[in-house]
């Protein structure tokens, strides 16, 4: 996240001298249907893997351009260049125990005998236990909901083992699930000077036990590497009217991305087909980004070159991840699910639409403290608030299975995705005709 501390964000958020309240639009002409919610969620899972350029993305890409063509657009595909890594062998090993890893992106491959030397501890301050020439780092992360290899708290202590001699590195992503958490990457390049492997806190007692007497450990990462194309999905409906809406949302990830994504897939669909009608003096844009775990590499692209520019653009909702993702207790019982919404999703508005969007989204868990967009900011809405469109909303979020395979069908319910795409088209309507 960019700007300051969600403490200081509240804070200041509490003196904003705030404008009027937009009126209030006229009674949609459309209600969000539940049913239409779910059946696009299902699809959207039904694809599988979402990473960029995968068959699952790819197929995703082409059923959305579809929709679009039938609810009235005209719909380009443009093509984008992203890293991929079919891995092969990749995993730690010691005397008496062995686990996966995940190879971090972009990936520097190990050869088939991998590369061996001393468990050495690397807290989340960087700092070591012994000297880390010749050694193999294990990253133990705090605790959190993890996200991005570009955090500091990720990036600083792999740095730090690099600059020390280590050979590679191995990072513990501990969080609510137990399992991987995959981090996002640079596009373009590797971000580390050396093998990076991720490794799910369930699996590193034995690797962390036996970094306290430096046991000897060999890390091997092999597949095959390379770039292919992925596609972003652009749909216009060009009125000649001078004023562009637009509504964006990612659709790759790592894994499944259910709840990630879905809801944002699911939201997105539901504005298209209705949209349009409801603000005929506007030309509308729909706009699904590939590449997103690439550090936002499709909405750059297109940003670039085929979004509205900003003095002819009206308003841009951006849908990102975690727009209505399931709760889960935790403790014990290890994970439950929980009828709610997650509450780590944030809305963030321009300071003019902080009144309506406390109204709309009243009573939705997260999304009713809406955040101005001059002092909070997230992923791809950044980009777009730092390319100067005047008027925005996003929303965004991790919720607990956030980046792990197992954010899966469980993970969000159609109902809240439902409720929460209500409010959105809601807020559409009001800065439509604002």
């Amino acid at each position: 996240m960019s700007g300051p501390t969600r403490r200081e964000v509240l804070a200041g958020a509490s003196s904003l001298s705030l404008t009027a309240a937009i009126p209030t639009a006229a009674q949609a002409t459309a209600t969000t249907k539940p049913n239409s919610i779910a059946d696009d969620l299902a699809r959207y899972i039904g694809f599988g893997s979402k990473q960029s350029g995968s068959e699952g993305d790819a197929a995703c890409g082409h059923w959305l351009a579809g929709e679009l063509e039938e609810a009235g657009f005209v719909v380009e595909k443009p093509v984008l260049s992203v890293p991929y890594f079919d891995q092969a062998n990749c995993e730690i090993t010691i005397d008496g125990a062995r686990a996966t890893l995940c190879p971090q992106p972009i990936v520097i491959p190990t050869s088939a005998d991998g590369l061996s030397g001393p468990l050495v501890r690397v807290d989340g301050a960087g700092r070591a236990d012994a000297p880390l020439s010749g050694a193999i780092a294990m990253v133990d992360l705090p605790y959190g909901r993890w996200s991005s290899a570009f955090s500091k708290y990720v990036r600083g202590p792999v740095e730090a083992a690099f600059a020390g001699g280590a050979k590679a590195a191995v990072i513990v992503t501990n969080g609510p699930t137990g399992k991987v958490i995959a981090l996002n990457a640079d596009g373009g390049a590797s971000m580390f000077a050396g093998p990076v492997g991720l490794l799910a806190p369930a699996d590193a007692a034995a690797f962390l036990g036996a970094a306290m007497t430096h046991g000897r450990a060999t890390v091997t990462l092999t597949g095959q590497a390379g770039r292919r194309p992925a596609f972003n999905v652009i749909g216009r409906m060009d009125r000649q009217k001078g004023k562009w809406i637009v509504v964006s949302t990612p659709r790759s990830g790592w894994y499944g991305c259910a709840a990630e994504r879905g809801g944002g897939i699911a939201a997105w669909l539901d504005l298209a087909r209705n949209i349009p009608r409801m603000l005929p003096d506007h030309d509308i844009s729909f706009l699904c980004n590939s590449g997103h775990e690439y550090e936002n590499l499709g909405a750059e692209e297109s940003l670039k070159a085929t979004a509205p520019k900003p003095e002819k653009t009206h308003f841009w909702l951006h849908l990102g991840a975690n727009l209505a993702a399931r709760d889960w207790h935790e403790g014990l019982f290890g994970l439950s699910p929980l009828p709610g919404t997650d509450s780590q999703r944030y809305l963030v508005v321009t300071p003019p639409l902080l009144a309506p969007a406390r109204r709309l989204f009243k009573g939705l868990v997260g999304l009713e403290c809406p955040y101005p967009s001059d002092k909070l900011s997230a992923g791809e809405l950044t980009a777009i608030i730092a390319a100067g469109y005047p008027s925005v909303a996003g929303v965004f979020g991790v919720h607990r299975f956030h980046h792990v395979a197992d954010d899966d069908e469980r993970c969000i319910d159609a109902s809240s995705v439902a409720d929460t795409t209500e409010a959105f088209r809601n807020l559409l309507l009001e800065a439509g005709k604002a």
